[in-house]
């Protein structure tokens, strides 16, 4: 996955933040559809809330879409230099990976294992790009949601590598 998927995951989150952020304004023909019969006084908190928790939910779909294409990446060039038995020593170690484990070979665990033990220059890289990864499977099962903002943490993982 190249810089333009994430920019491309990026412009299409920033594009649904101005729509909710224009969809969710006083003005809107859905203001009062949305709000009927909350009292006025509550109703900017209540608006405040939901458009809160429509930002949020865009921002944990654009860090699965952006792992997702990640580790898809990943998986692909795992199976590129197996396939192309690549030379070095990455490659190698890689190639063994395939031949004991095949498809089934965990990114976390044995694909990122290899890149740091055969990249130590990437070894802080991989490191982050491991925790966003336990991150990404805590979201998806359930288990951890921290309410911050998702997108600053993947850009400040990501900046380096693109």
């Amino acid at each position: 996955m190249g810089s333009k998927a994430i920019e491309a995951i990026a412009e299409y989150r920033n594009d649904v933040e101005r729509s909710l952020r224009l969809y969710f304004r006083e003005v809107s023909p859905s203001f009062s559809a949305l709000f009927l019969g909350t009292p006025p006084h509550e109703v900017r908190a209540a608006w405040d809330k939901v458009l809160a928790d429509r930002l949020e939910a865009t921002d944990r779909w654009s860090a699965f879409f952006i792992l997702a294409s990640l580790e898809k990446a990943f998986r692909d060039d795992y199976r590129h230099r197996c396939k192309k038995r690549m030379r070095d020593d990455l490659s190698k170690v890689l190639r063994d990976l395939w031949r004991d484990r095949k498809t089934k070979a965990s990114l976390n665990k044995h694909i990122f294992q290899a890149w740091k033990e055969n990249r130590p220059e990437l070894r802080r890289l991989i490191g982050e790009l491991r925790g966003a990864f336990n991150f990404r499977n805590h979201m998806a099962h359930g288990l951890l949601w921290d309410r911050g903002n998702t997108i600053s943490i993947l850009s400040t993982i990501l900046r380096p590598v693109f």
